[in-house]
């Protein structure tokens, strides 16, 4: 992925400095075309009104010092032509044939004797040779008498515009080289999340498996985009090493609850032994030892491996306040695509509360989880947290059906759904971790129900102690 990111990268980069720079050297070679067409034409014209007097007296000869003056310091050709396109005078001196070049003045002074003024014609380019001509009609009182032809190498004006080329090509590739060294590194800072998130993903299973806590992505750089998609990934890792440790937790607890009637029916079993005088009962009898003593096996590795995968931490003293921020804003867009507004109340702001890595992201999710899950279209959930001395109260009310008063108390089992709510999907297990890990922290869960409908999840938690300056 990131060899075709940096293909493309380049590749954009390649369009845009190189795009530019194309127009901008045609740019600058209309330039020089403009430049040295309007200068020859200005000096084309200006002879032209100074030969119509001689050519009215038939005396082109008094125009020829300046001609050739002019030749002398421009190295400009200036040619006269009569009406009938005969050369009259030539700024080199006499107009036979070898000193004027016929051919290239023709064309042009055909257009200037038909009463048409010059164009700037074609392009100049480096690798063009051709001169430039220009003609412009002598007019006596309205009417084409002749014309004046100036002839202009373009060599000095191409070379100028070729080092100019080479430097706009040599800052091109130099802008290039700059942009390269700015992009290759946007693009591996660009991708270290995704690196980070395939690196932790690949770690994910053999963590959640062994019992050990998912390395978790954090803040390793890139775009904000991808550093939310890094928390999202840590959030979705620690969900899933609660569910499966609250799996965990039910298969240690079911080994334990199971435990006594079994061996109660082992015992049993044995009393039974030399009871039973049916030959084929006795074999029964057996059987059903062998298999209450593989079932005692099973609980007892069961009750083993839930042990042994069990994890716990520390408690880390979270910032409530950024954790109902995030979250909040999260779960804002679920709400808006339910039609159920999200609200808060409350100055959680900088309180702190001791509770287990990523403790507070778990309850949230699982409170709003089922807030949003029973609340109708067009009502709201309110997520509010208020300090009181050294505690701090974290509540999530929601307008849905609620329980009923005999019910509050059992919502907080495992796997327990009220018969109201068979038709909606989950598991059970949501307040069963939010009880886990409330406890856990050392706090205290109650569910009421409070004026106007709905279901209040009320939490109350000891805060953390003030940090030591």
């Amino acid at each position: 992925m990131r060899v075709r990111l940096q293909g493309i990268v380049v590749t954009l980069v390649a369009l845009l400095v190189f795009g530019l720079g194309i127009p901008l050297a045609l740019s600058m070679a209309g330039s020089k075309q403009q430049d040295l067409f309007l200068d020859r034409l200005t000096d084309t014209a200006r002879f032209a009104s100074l030969a119509q007097r001689p050519l009215l007296d038939n005396q082109p000869g008094l125009l020829e010092p300046e001609l050739r003056r002019y030749t002398e310091v421009y190295g400009v050709q200036v040619v006269v032509v009569n009406q009938d396109n005969v050369a009259v005078l030539s700024s080199l001196g006499g107009t036979d044939a070898e000193r004027i070049d016929s051919r290239a003045i023709e064309g042009p002074a055909n257009e200037a004797l038909a009463g048409r003024h010059p164009l700037p014609g074609s392009m100049l380019l480096p690798w063009e040779t051709a001169p430039l001509v220009l003609a412009e009609p002598i007019l006596i009182d309205g009417e084409v008498r002749g014309a004046v032809v100036t002839e202009s190498s373009t060599e000095h004006v191409r070379t100028e515009l070729l080092w100019q080329w080479l430097v706009l090509a040599a800052g091109a590739v130099v802008a290039f080289g700059l942009a390269l060294l700015v992009a290759l590194p946007v693009v591996r800072w660009t991708l270290r999340p995704v690196r980070r998130l395939d690196e932790a993903t690949g770690a994910l299973v053999a963590s959640v498996v062994s019992g050990r806590t998912a390395e978790p992505v954090g803040e390793s750089g890139g775009p904000p985009e991808l550093r939310q998609l890094g928390r999202s990934f840590d959030r979705m890792a620690a969900s899933v090493s609660e569910a499966l440790a609250a799996q965990r937790a039910f298969v240690a607890d079911a080994s334990h609850q199971l435990r006594n009637p079994l061996t109660a029916l082992k015992i049993r079993l044995g009393n039974l032994e030399g009871q039973v005088g049916d030959e084929a009962a006795a074999a029964d009898l057996d059987a059903a030892r062998v298999d209450a003593g593989r079932l005692h096996q099973i609980l007892d590795e069961l009750l083993s491996m839930a042990r042994a995968e069990a994890s716990g931490g520390e408690l880390v003293a979270t910032d409530l306040g950024a954790v109902i921020a995030d979250r909040v804003a999260d779960w804002t867009v679920v709400g808006a695509a339910r039609d159920v507004t999200l609200e808060t109340a409350g100055d959680a702001a900088g309180v702190r509360v001791p509770v287990p890595p990523r403790g507070f992201e778990v309850i949230l999710d699982a409170l709003l989880d089922n807030a949003f899950k029973f609340t109708a279209p067009g009502t709201s959930v309110l997520v509010s947290a208020a300090r009181e001395g050294d505690r701090v109260t974290l509540a999530v009310r929601d307008h849905g059906p609620g329980l009923r008063p005999d019910e509050l108390e059992r919502a907080m089992d495992r796997f327990w759904r009220s018969g109201a709510h068979q038709n909606v999907p989950g598991s059970g297990l949501g307040l069963a971790i939010v009880r886990e890990i409330v406890r856990h922290s050392g706090g205290d869960l109650r569910l009421d129900l409070p004026d106007g409908g709905g279901l209040r999840i009320t939490m109350d938690f000891p805060a953390a102690p003030a940090a030591s300056a």
